[in-house]
């Protein structure tokens, strides 16, 4: 089975920065994608950043130019460097490993961390 864990998150002021990071345990072959999204009190979720296998990324429009995403494939990890943080960028960020294939199985799968709290104050 696999698993993920999110840590990093906290309180920052307006203008700070965090880093963000998602491990994965378990017996992971392969990984199609990997990627953040985030929920704000009251509103939907929404895709944050994400990374494909071969190395292509995307963001968010309201996170562009402030937000890095990077992995470490050695140990099944994804970071979100996040800098010049904003109020609006407070929520519950969720990590994600997308089209996961282990060693057990020839099926693919996707999987969530628990979530860490991301709190912008100004």
């Amino acid at each position: 089975q696999v698993q993920l864990v999110e840590s990093g998150g906290g309180l920052v002021q307006a203008g700070g920065s965090l880093r963000l990071s998602c491990a994965a345990s378990g017996s992971i072959f392969s990984i199609l994608a990997m990627g953040w999204d985030r929920q704000a009190p009251g509103k939907q979720r929404e895709l944050v950043a994400g990374i494909t296998s071969g190395g292509s990324t995307n963001y968010a429009g309201s996170v562009k130019g402030r937000f890095t995403i990077s992995r470490d494939n050695a140990k099944n990890t994804v970071y979100l460097q996040m800098n010049s943080l904003k109020p609006e960028d407070t929520g519950v960020y969720y990590c994600k490993f997308s089209g996961v294939l282990t060693t057990r199985t020839f099926l693919r799968d996707d999987y969530w961390g628990q979530g860490t709290q991301v709190t912008v104050s100004s």
